[in-house]
């Protein structure tokens, strides 16, 4: 979000009281947190894409699908640990990669349908990770 000169000052303290807030529950969250904070921040850019495509907002649409990608790609697939993980890291890997196809065919398609069975798809891996106590299962590599 930008400001300019005609932001209220009100508007501009909620903002950024919002950032610092995002910034230190990140800053302070163990591996588990920070996992639950991706998977929040997924779910909430495809229904902001969505709300975009609704509202004809291309720009912004384009915007939140590829934020979503980006958590999918750099937050949740990376750390999989493929080699030692198992089934479950190879499962996560291709719905992961399935998710990101679809976000880009509903990005070029304004595909609402799209976005919604990615949400879907993620959301019990969502609540099961929420479940899971500690700093997570053995499928995720060690933070160096």
């Amino acid at each position: 979000m930008e400001f300019s000169i005609y932001t209220s000052v009100s508007s501009r303290a909620a903002h950024a009281y919002k950032r610092v807030s995002v910034e230190s529950s990140v800053e302070m969250a163990d591996p588990h947190k920070l996992v639950c904070l991706l998977f929040e921040a997924l779910q909430r850019y495809i229904g902001s894409a969505k709300l975009f495509i609704q509202a004809g907002n291309v720009p912004a649409k384009c915007q939140q699908i590829s934020n979503a990608i980006c958590i999918l790609e750099e937050g949740l697939k990376a750390p999989l640990d493929l080699e030692h993980g198992g089934e479950i890291a190879t499962n996560l890997n291709a719905l992961y990669d399935y998710c990101v196809r679809r976000l880009v065919l509903a990005n070029a398609r304004n595909d609402v349908a799209g976005l919604d069975e990615v949400s879907r798809l993620i959301a019990p891996v969502m609540n099961g990770w929420k479940q899971i106590e500690g700093d997570g299962p053995a499928y995720l590599r060690p933070v160096q």
